[in-house]
């Protein structure tokens, strides 16, 4: 989680790849608490459901999903103002992805961690945070 000035706000524990970004954030985020109370978030699809669980509390953002092609609709596809407002919101996501990438340039986060410990791996990500917010603030 981060801010539009590429801030990193929150990094969650090392998780397998096979857990979902949304049940990942239920777990984490308890939806019967107000943890993103009138705040605007950001999410794409891989939260959908999220405007349910924590929409009366937050604003939030979904890009547009494409319809499904049917047999009366052959030629799904988003029309152009769904288009104009998902590259809207995409250019507002790309701040964490770039966020990401900043703390992807601590070289101790791209090589393979051989010790076992989740502990040991979710430290190097808070230091890495910490590092890039440092640097972000200089």
């Amino acid at each position: 989680m981060s801010t539009l000035e590429r801030q990193i706000l929150f990094v969650g524990g090392v998780v397998a790849g096979s857990v979902h970004d949304y049940a990942l954030m239920k777990q984490l985020f308890d939806p019967a608490l107000s943890w993103f109370d009138g705040a605007d978030v950001w999410l794409d699809l891989g939260f959908f459901g999220a405007t349910a669980d924590y929409g009366n509390k937050a604003r939030i953002h979904l890009p547009h999903k494409k319809p499904r092609a049917s047999k009366n609709n052959p030629h799904a596809a988003l029309t152009v103002q769904q288009i104009r407002e998902n590259k809207k919101q995409a250019r507002t996501r790309i701040s964490v992805e770039h966020s990401i990438g900043g703390m992807k340039t601590f070289h101790c986060l791209m090589h393979r961690i051989r010790n076992r410990l989740d502990i040991f791996i979710d430290s190097f990500f808070g230091l890495a945070a910490g590092l890039w917010n440092l640097k972000m603030s200089l």
